[in-house]
């Protein structure tokens, strides 16, 4: 067991409508011979199909209801108003890494969101997803780290974690002079990345090797439509192309990196690849608030927010979106962009216009009906393909933060909070929006070779996982090991191996007084809402 090896590699987004046309082109060889070589499906993501909660679901094998991550941003109590970013202190269960500790794996984590402050482990972490360059040194984990690996050559603090200088002007508006030096940022950032993981599974190698390669997911908000097949026939334009073969050399980099992760982590290791959720094309936009305001559902103060020329919706101005409600007569609203979540409020003393609790069940399905029966007023086509309520999609002890509907939008898009004279939008040209069709990819002992499976959950990945160590599976985990992954003999010889359930539990930090400052935070908001997520 001590001498088992799993190399996990997060592909952000990654969706086999993309990946399929690259590999049948020859641009993704590594890609195809790891398929050849063993197992590959369809991986559904949680709902929301978002990074934050599908990641965290993805590395404890819990739902948001119990890990407790359902947005990049969340509430403290179910009728507070107050939002912030989330952190790692955030995650209410254990992940895999610090279960991969507790029976004497060390564990490496590099660029997995909502690992700062770090994660208390044995092994390594650099922190990733929204992390700002300025605060890497002490995010790593252990406090040594950022020394060793800030010698290796090329390192740039501001590349591979977050420096909106060298992005926001491609980010805000997008000329076209800027794509491809934007592109090619992300493949600097990527090859850093890996020379990181290249160094320590070399001089200080982990049971459990993970990391998360971002740039997929931000080349296709901005980028879908020169990457979508179904959408490179409107391309016209010689810039249009170079962009196209700007982001195709992406994937080809990012092929060549997989290759070399494989051959460094050994024949006898086990490969993971997986996405937090998949991708498809957004072609409008959902003013949720202002829909729910001239339902009489809402009440602005003084007109609600609005998006101005220029402006930036920072932390500051996202946080005040709630003091523009007012409270004494709102029954429902959205407090949050990214997380497509309706909340409803509750009828007491500091809402009395709120949802009397004996009419809650009757106000949420007369919403969710309402809901569904909204229809593009250009197109004629749906809005609202999907409204889930709170106890359909989630369970768990922290039910009482999650949002009381979830709307899956039609074309997969995120709604906006902010006001607007319209309820629905067309965009100029399709962006890049989340799918719950992510992508999985796994070879090794024991792993069946050149299949393809039907779906599996993003919840069956950490037990997977844990079974490659061999190692026992929590009880308590809501995924299960995919037995049709691996040959009959094998799983006989080798079968799943169950431990008591664990209760879950937060996670410690190695720095408990590290918080993210007002300018990080700001940093962060800023590059949400440049792709997509905040509007």
């Amino acid at each position: 067991m001590g001498n088992r090896r799993t190399l996990l590699i997060g592909l952000d987004g990654a969706t086999f409508t993309i990946l399929d046309s690259l590999v049948s082109e020859g641009l993704m060889p590594s890609l195809a011979t790891l398929q050849g070589s063993g197992v590959r499906a369809e991986l559904r993501t949680i709902i929301p199909a978002l990074t934050p909660p599908a990641w965290t679901s993805l590395a404890t094998g819990r739902s948001p209801g119990w890990h407790g991550i359902f947005d990049f941003f969340g509430k403290d109590q179910a009728q507070g108003h107050h939002i912030r970013l989330l952190t790692s202190r955030d995650i209410g269960c254990e992940t895999l890494w610090s279960m991969a500790n507790r029976h004497g794996v060390r564990a490496t984590v590099l660029n997995f969101p909502l690992t700062f402050p770090a994660p208390a482990i044995d092994g390594h972490i650099v922190p990733g997803g929204w992390m700002p360059w300025r605060q890497l040194r002490l995010g790593c984990h252990p406090s040594d780290l950022y020394e060793k690996i800030k010698v290796l050559d090329g390192f740039n603090p501001r590349e591979i974690a977050m420096d909106m200088a060298h992005e926001e002007k491609a980010l805000e508006g997008c000329k076209r002079e800027e794509f491809q030096p934007w592109i090619e940022l992300h493949i600097r950032r990527e090859k850093l990345w890996f020379r990181v993981l290249e160094f320590l599974m070399r001089e200080e190698p982990s049971g459990l090797t993970s990391v998360l390669f971002d740039g997929v997911d931000k080349i296709q908000h901005l980028c879908w439509r020169f990457l979508d097949p179904a959408l490179a026939s409107r391309l016209s334009e010689p810039w249009e192309f170079q962009v196209r073969d700007s982001c195709r050399n992406y994937f080809r980099e990012i092929d060549r990196i997989i290759g070399r992760l494989v051959e460094s982590a050994g024949p006898e290791a086990t490969i993971l690849i997986a996405s937090d959720h998949g991708f498809g094309a957004q072609v409008r936009t959902f003013f949720v608030n202002s829909w729910l305001q001239r339902q009489g559902y809402l009440t602005w103060v003084d007109g609600g927010p609005k998006a101005e020329e220029g402006e930036v919706l920072g932390m500051a101005r996202l946080g005040r979106h709630s003091f523009l409600l007012d409270w004494t007569r709102t029954k429902a609203y959205a407090p949050m962009p990214s997380g497509n979540g309706i909340h409803v409020v509750k009828q007491d003393e500091q809402h009395p216009g709120g949802v009397p609790p004996g009419e809650y069940d009757a106000f949420c399905e007369r919403l969710r009906q309402q809901l569904l029966s909204l229809h593009d007023p250009e197109t004629g086509k749906p809005l609202v393909s999907q409204v889930w309520r709170r106890e359909q999609v989630f369970q768990g002890p922290r039910l009482d933060v999650a949002p009381d509907l979830t709307l899956v939008l039609e074309d997969g898009g995120l709604i906006s909070i902010l006001a607007s004279e319209q309820d629905v939008m067309q965009r100029p040209s399709p962006t890049g929006a989340h799918r719950p069709e992510g992508v999985f990819v796994a070879c090794g002992p024991g792993i069946l070779r050149g299949k393809t499976l039907p779906a599996i959950s993003i919840l069956d990945v950490a037990p997977l996982i844990l079974y490659s160590l061999g190692l026992p599976v929590p009880a308590s985990l809501e995924g299960r090991v995919p037995e049709e992954a691996l040959e009959p003999e094998a799983f006989r010889s080798t079968p799943v191996r169950q431990e008591g359930s664990q209760e879950p539990k937060s996670q410690s930090v190695s720095e408990p007084t590290m918080v993210l400052d007002p300018e990080a935070e700001a940093e962060i908001l800023k590059r949400l809402q440049a792709l997509g997520y905040v509007e």
